[in-house]
């Protein structure tokens, strides 16, 4: 059984799988590729709340000891002694995870926002073979670089969702277990970065071999309507700074959403 839980979750197109894949060196770490944990949890919630016999127990103790076994239950056979589960979808339940686990850690990968628009762009581009089923609303919107942004920012839009957790997160008084490593910095000074990742963990420092990444999580990104969406260069490397040419003079007004030293 694992000693101790750690969380990424972040913005998309910001770095998360290449991260995981560098503290994947450390013998002591144990990384995952994109976890339904969250969900799962989720679906405990829900069924809890209209099964008519655990509604009437009000039993809402029993309710939290289940929903917060299912993570410790779903690594019970990993050997190492830390797991990075990765998910957007647990910053909602940080709530949770503090009352169960105590000190809560996660990792926030983020990205210059126009950046994250203009690697979407470019994933539309390669794969018109395999472009998702969409409504014809959406179907409408897909006709323009514009409308495509606006999709993954409207309300249900990947990033807006993304953006809008991790803002929330913030709100509700979780900063100091927040810690955001910017796709940027991971690529151009890896070791840095890494060792303030280490400093927030409070683990001891590890040699990481930036030039010769080995891919550890796998997915199967065809269910999600696109090719490599999670695959890794074999070296930490920053691609290319094209969001001007990508986008054109539109993406400009995207900078606002980028998260600052303020926060």
């Amino acid at each position: 059984m694992p000693e101790r839980f750690c969380f990424v979750a972040g913005l998309p197109r910001s770095g998360s799988t290449l991260l995981l894949n560098v503290l994947g060196q450390n013998p002591r770490f144990h990384v995952t590729s994109t976890s339904g944990v969250p969900d799962l949890i989720n679906s405990v919630r829900a069924q809890w709340d209209t099964t008519l016999e655990l509604k009437a127990s009000g039993n809402d103790a029993a309710k939290r000891r289940v929903m917060a076994a299912i993570l410790p239950a779903m690594y019970a056979t990993v050997d190492k002694p830390v797991v990075f589960d990765k998910s957007r979808s647990w910053l909602p339940w940080l709530e949770l995870l503090s009352d169960a686990y105590g000190d809560v850690k996660v990792l926030v990968p983020v990205r210059d926002c126009r950046a994250i628009l203009a690697s979407f762009e470019k994933l539309w581009r390669k794969n018109y073979l395999r472009w998702p089923a969409v409504t014809s609303e959406v179907h409408c919107q897909q006709q323009s670089v514009e409308g495509r942004c606006s999709v993954h920012l409207a309300a249900s839009g990947m990033l807006c969702i993304a953006h809008n957790r991790v803002r929330d997160a913030l709100l509700r008084g979780f900063r100091k277990s927040m810690c955001f490593v910017q796709y940027e910095d991971l690529c151009f000074s890896p070791a840095e970065t890494m060792a303030h990742i280490y400093a927030f963990l409070g683990e001891h420092s590890f040699t990481h071999d930036f030039k010769n990444i080995k891919q550890i999580t796998v997915e199967d990104d065809a269910v999600y309507g696109f090719g490599k969406l999670h695959e890794v260069r074999t070296a930490v490397v920053a691609g290319p700074d094209d969001w001007k040419e990508v986008l054109g003079p539109f993406g400009e007004q995207f900078a606002r959403l980028n998260f600052t030293e303020q926060w």
